[in-house]
């Protein structure tokens, strides 16, 4: 790792990395692991910029489930780095500043594509970070941290309690199916009940007696479609407010056939058994111009 004084930081100005956090769980995750690394690397405090949450009523700030380091950034601390006219400086001064200014000393970092970009490791100095940054490989180096970070402040409930017994009492294998706006986002798309059969029959030939555990956003669905002589267990009973309760679950279980969803991700990634399977898509989005390759980590198992 490359570590840099906070002296060097404090002479340019700024001495924070602030992340934007927005859309499900899983995103704001993966915006703060990133983050996280970025702020170990250049020493430098780590502030959280939450607006989106009050100008939309879809997604809700979920960090806070978790015994994260991070604090949120101030507005003040906010315009340091990314001033109120940002988007329209950006849209008319894009090309004249990627011709002059090195994308890693940009005081605003936006994910340039998809797959991971190395030059993350150059940012020596306070940054806004802006983007999905869905590639361990940005925060692989601290992953000890990370894992430390997103333990859970809040006792599982009763009912966490109980299943999370039957998980480890079980070859436990956590399936998770991601409808909701998946069904009619053109970019997404819902996986096939042929991928969730591949992966069972894919488990069943190597996991003696598995156990599924079936988590969804549509739970309702998954009941009347998902189809295997295997026992099943659907959980219903954590709210959409606290997908974290489902995650502390997903994370428990021995095996894992992700959807083409972060939360799944998180919850394979977090999970710490030795001999665990992670099975996820080959087709993460409908958009084939998409490059996937750094998303799924090599010794997990594509389908």
């Amino acid at each position: 790792m490359f570590w840099i004084s906070r002296f060097s930081a404090q002479k340019s100005g700024y001495v924070m990395i602030i992340v934007e956090i927005f859309g499900g769980l899983g995103n704001q995750m993966f915006q703060y692991a990133t983050a996280k690394a970025v702020a170990c690397r250049t020493n430098l405090p780590l502030k959280l910029e939450i607006s989106y949450f009050s100008q939309q009523n879809i997604r809700s700030y979920e960090l806070d489930s978790f015994n994260i380091s991070g604090v949120y950034a101030t507005k003040k601390e906010v315009s340091l780095l990314k001033p109120n006219n940002w988007q329209i400086l950006t849209k008319l001064n894009r090309k004249i500043k990627e011709r002059r200014i090195p994308w890693y000393e940009r005081k605003i970092i936006e994910e340039p594509y998809f797959t991971y970009n190395p030059d993350i490791l150059k940012i020596k100095r306070s940054s806004f970070l802006v983007g999905y940054w869905q590639s361990e490989n940005y925060f692989k180096e601290i992953s000890s941290i990370i894992r430390k970070e997103f333990t859970f402040k809040c006792e599982p409930n009763e009912n966490s309690i109980q299943m999370i017994k039957k998980i480890n009492e079980t070859n436990s294998v956590s399936l998770h199916i991601r409808r909701g706006d998946y069904v009619t986002n053109p970019k997404h798309g819902v996986l096939g009940l042929d991928y969730y059969k591949k992966a069972i029959d894919f488990l069943k030939a190597r996991v003696l007696n598995p156990q599924i555990f079936v988590f969804s956003d549509d739970i309702l669905w998954a009941e009347n479609n998902l189809k295997t002589s295997l026992p099943c267990n659907f959980i219903s009973f954590n709210s959409s407010l606290k997908g974290f309760e489902d995650l502390r679950l997903m994370k428990e279980c021995k095996y894992h056939i992700m959807a083409n969803s972060s939360f799944s991700w998180w919850g394979a990634w977090l999970c710490e058994y030795p001999q665990k399977i992670v099975i996820a898509p080959k087709k993460w989005f409908n958009m084939l111009n998409i490059d996937t390759r750094d998303l799924i980590p090599k010794e997990w198992v594509r389908l």
